[in-house]
This record gives structure tokens, sequence and C-alpha cells, in this order.
């Protein structure tokens, strides 16, 4: 039960013989560095999508700043090919970052999937102090998932993964996905190649689409043309044709940033069909004014914010000026270790040179005055920007975001948690 092709190298590969049923789109969840990209390797090499050596690590976390870091920052895909039971199975798999932070790409990613695989830290068996049984009763009594349910084990030493893929085959149910209708495909993904323009990551709901075919934005209502199309194994491979349930990429002469939404949905040119839902916005948290060192290279730094947040949609884009720095903008982020983050990312991809400000948090203020209130159009106002403080003599209240949480710990560390909380 191993791979369908060993081969990495780009062949021509016929994707109406994976129907439906024989696909499974699932994630990899768990928190920081708990193994997700050490599994997603060993799944990797055992389907045969790359080689088993020393230099594929971290396959998936393509980013500098990923691989500096040690973190997964961006979802990425791979589509892998495992055969189970003398049947060939198409298994799209999505590693998902796990730090908070980035938690925005971990529910675009479960958008595209029926299952997930759930990794606990303490299923590590290779470790010495490994307590699986005792780890398994919590499990069971905290998310009632039957502790026979639980697979134990190591993606460093290869220990029962293949297991993990027999269970992915048997227990993820196969995506709701109808051939016979429309096509219709939700953007999940997307990034900005320099040459080639927009690469979506779509996942198709219904329908199938080819190269050439004319497709439709339903956000915008422009129409393109699909130059390229393919699944990611997990680097680009071209196919002709992508069919319902599958999810791959598609090229299609898109060249401007805000051509590719997050959330949109693309159908045939002629065959309208109902959008689908989209992605809720994320809220952020950590605000920060961020400015090009030189003015004359605000025209470049604004180029590559574009690109950037396309990339990474989570991140909310003001304009904003200072007497000091001059013209720039009012970013804001869901922690402080994303704003840090998509300012490695801004040095190291687009070579830009920026100045950040302080990063503060939104507060409301509940107004006093009905000259404000009537300015406002509400009696509260939320601020992002420390400039737009109201007069204090105008304001009623200030409220700041308060965080209400369940913590569970070892008894041991209950007085240490509780004097933490206090401070």
């Amino acid at each position: 039960m191993r791979d369908f092709s060993s081969s990495t190298q780009k062949e021509n590969i016929d994707m109406s013989q994976f129907p439906v049923d024989k696909i499974r789109n699932f994630s990899i969840i768990a928190h920081i560095d708990h193994g997700k990209s050490t599994l997603a390797d060993r799944l990797l090499e055992m389907t045969g999508a790359i080689a088993k050596t020393e230099r594929n690590k971290q396959v998936l976390d393509k980013l500098q700043v990923e691989r500096e870091r040690g973190i997964t920052v961006k979802a990425q895909t791979a589509s892998l090919f495992y055969k189970h039971e003398e049947q060939t199975y198409l298994l799209n798999l999505i590693d998902t970052p796990g730090h908070v932070d980035f938690s925005y790409e971990v529910s675009r990613s479960i958008s595209a999937c029926q299952g997930v695989l759930l990794i606990v830290d303490a299923n590590e068996i290779d470790l010495k102090n490994a307590d699986p049984d005792r780890v398994e009763k919590q499990i069971e009594k905290m998310f009632d998932i039957p502790s026979e349910e639980c697979i134990r084990i190591s993606a460093k030493l290869g220990t029962n993964v293949d297991k993990v893929l027999q269970e992915v085959v048997k227990r993820i149910p196969p995506p709701t996905a109808k051939l016979e209708e429309p096509f219709k495909g939700l953007v999940f993904d997307s990034t900005f190649d320099h040459y080639r323009g927009v690469i979506a990551n779509i996942a198709l709901f219904s329908g199938q689409v080819c190269k050439g075919d004319k497709i439709v934005s339903a956000h915008l209502g422009k129409t393109y043309e699909v130059n390229e199309l393919g699944i990611l194994k997990p680097d680009e491979q071209p196919t002709e044709r992508l069919y319902a349930g599958q999810v791959g990429y598609v090229i299609a002469g898109m060249k401007e940033v805000k051509d590719a939404q997050i959330g949109d949905t693309f159908y045939l040119h002629k065959q309208p069909v109902e959008a689908l839902p989209g992605f809720k916005p994320a809220k952020s948290m950590v605000f920060a004014g961020i400015y090009p060192t030189d003015q004359s290279e605000y025209p470049s730094l604004r180029g590559a914010v574009e690109k950037l947040t396309l990339n990474d949609s989570s991140v909310m884009v003001q304009k904003d000026s200072s007497l000091a720095l001059g013209a720039g903008w009012r970013l804001g982020f869901l922690g402080l270790l994303h704003m840090e983050v998509f300012n490695q990312r801004l040095e190291q991809e687009y070579n830009a040179s920026v100045i950040v400000t302080a990063p503060t948090v939104p507060y409301k203020a509940v107004l006093s005055s009905p000259k404000l209130i009537k300015e406002y159009g509400q009696e509260v106002v939320t601020i992002v920007n420390p400039t737009q403080f109201p007069e204090k003599s105008c304001v009623e209240e200030y409220q700041e975001p308060m965080v209400l949480g369940t913590i569970i710990s070892p008894d041991d560390y209950t007085g240490k948690i509780m004097n933490l909380c206090q401070v």
C-alpha cells in the first residue's frame, strides 16, 4: 500500500481517473511545533511525491521566513496518489500553520476539506516520557473522541504513518461534488508571480474546467481564459483538466492583484452559478503604521503591500499619513508574530525597506458629546490609530480588548498560572 508513482518528474496525469468517491481532501491541524510539517514530509515520502533525502525537510514550508523561524506561516497544498486495496486514491493534503496568529489560514483551508488529522504532541511515541494511554483518556474526556480512533505514530521515525493513510481513506468522506453540474470553483488561496500573474488555488465544488476555457469571477464579473491549470505535488504539475471534488491551481492571465479575491467563485462563461459563501473577514487585533524609509519608494512599496496582502488576505490595509514620516499605511494584523512575519516577508520577498511604528490594539470610546455622536453617526467608536482618539472630555469611557478563556493545566502549575492571570 504505497505509492502510485515514485517518479517526482512532471508526467501527464489524466485526472478523470479520480472520480469523487476516490478523492479525500484533508488538513493537518495542531498547535505550533507539534510535528505537522514532519508528518506531512512522511506522507509525501510514502506516496512517492518526494524522494526520501536529508534535504527534503519541511518541504511544504516554502517561504524563507518559515525556514528561518521553523514555523509554518502559509497553508500549502499537496496532491498524493495512494493505493489502497487495489484502488488508487487522490489525497489532497493541506498543511496548516499552528500559531494562533495564522488561524485565518487554517479556517480557509478547512473550507476545502471534508476531514482533518488532529495531532497531539504527546502522540510522539518515540519519546521516553511519552504516556499515550493517559493522553488518549484525556482526549476522550475533553473532546469526546473515542480512544480507539487515536493512532499512535512517530512521524520522525515513520512508525504507523502508513496506518494514517489507511484511516484517511476509511474515515474521511469524499467531497460532496457533482460532475454533471456546471463548473463552480472556490478560490481559497492565491499568490502572485512576477511573470505569470496571479496563481489561484481552487477547490472544485462541481463540474470540470480545462485549459482554454473562459471563466468568470462572480465577485468582479470579469472574464479570463485559462492558460494553465493543474495540481500541486507539491510542485506545480500541469494537467489538461480538473474535475469536481479536486483541488488544484489555475493561471488565467490575471495580471492585477485584485483579480483573484480569496473567497471568490469562478464559473464558466455563459454558465452562471450561485456564488459560494466565501470567507468571513479576519478581525485584526494589532495595528501598526508602515512607511517607506524614502518617500520616493512609495510606489514600489505600495505594489509590494498589494501583492503580499493577496497572499495574506487577513491583513487589513488603510492609507495613512504622518507629518514626520509622510505617506504610508495603517495595517491590521492578527497578532504580534503575524506583524513580524509580514514585515520580514516584505523585506525578503520584495526588498522593501520600511519604518514600522509601535503596535497598538483597537480601543472603543463611548462618546458623551452629542456633536461627536452626530459626527461619527454612533455613540461607540472603534479606534485603531492613536491620532484618532477623541478629546477625553468628550468621552464617557474607554474600553480595551478582553479575553474570556479556559485554561486546562496539570495541578502542579495551577498556582503559577493564577499568579500570571492576576498580573
